[in-house]
């Protein structure tokens, strides 16, 4: 078979890669030795499944490869996924791994006189603002949006706004840098995502892989 008749599947860097990987092999599917190799600089990679690659990219981009075709099957958070709000990826089902929420927050010291019910319009630093609009919009808030793609926390700190949008696991990053939750905006898992052209034409390949990943959850 030839590499682009392949079916790819787009996996996370980072620590949901380490959580996903157990489901991975529990559906049978199992990478290259270079997969595993720190040093190897490869991004593709063969697993023992004829038919079927990997490519290891950023979270965020695991979205976009789905979307466009480029990859036929991925995991991604629903945070990742409601940012972008792609019509063409399917999410059939949830890996129930990269547990986190995605959460509202600011200075330590704003919490007793902040009130989310009182805003009408906010400045905030996120990952996420698209997602962030939405949400605010839907209570009537405008939401002026600061795109950071990382060291988030160091926006109130800094001055460049009062207020976040971020993923929260711990706390323990927030509390270090002087923060607190002020709501959670929803809860965050990661997702198998199935591009849709791909489910349409290839209907048994990702069926069995659906099946496959059903599988790995047992």
């Amino acid at each position: 078979m030839r590499a682009r008749d392949s079916l790819v599947l787009a996996l996370p860097k980072g620590r949901i890669l380490k959580e996903v990987m157990p489901i991975v092999k529990g559906a049978g599917i199992e990478p290259e030795p270079a997969f595993y190799d720190p040093l190897a600089r490869q991004l593709r990679f063969s697993t023992n499944t004829v038919g079927l690659d990997i490519i290891r990219v950023r979270s965020f981009d695991v979205a976009t490869f789905v979307a466009f075709g480029a990859a036929h099957i991925g995991v991604a958070g629903n945070d990742v996924l409601m940012e972008f709000n792609y019509p063409d990826i399917y999410t059939p089902l949830d890996l129930d791994v990269g547990h986190c929420r995605l959460s509202v927050a600011g200075p330590r010291e704003m919490i007793d006189t902040d009130d989310p019910a009182a805003w009408s319009s906010i400045r905030i630093a996120t990952k996420y603002p698209g997602l962030t609009k939405r949400h605010f919009a839907l209570r009537g808030v405008q939401a002026e949006c600061i795109k950071l793609n990382g060291a988030i926390e160091l926006a109130p700190n800094l001055g460049l706004c009062r207020r976040i949008v971020d993923l929260v696991s711990t706390g323990s990053t927030l509390e270090a840098n002087g923060l607190i939750e002020i709501e959670k905006i929803c809860d965050i898992t990661s997702r198998l995502t199935i591009n849709r052209t791909a489910w349409k034409t290839r209907p048994t390949e990702i069926n069995g892989y659906l099946r496959d990943f059903r599988g790995g959850l047992k």
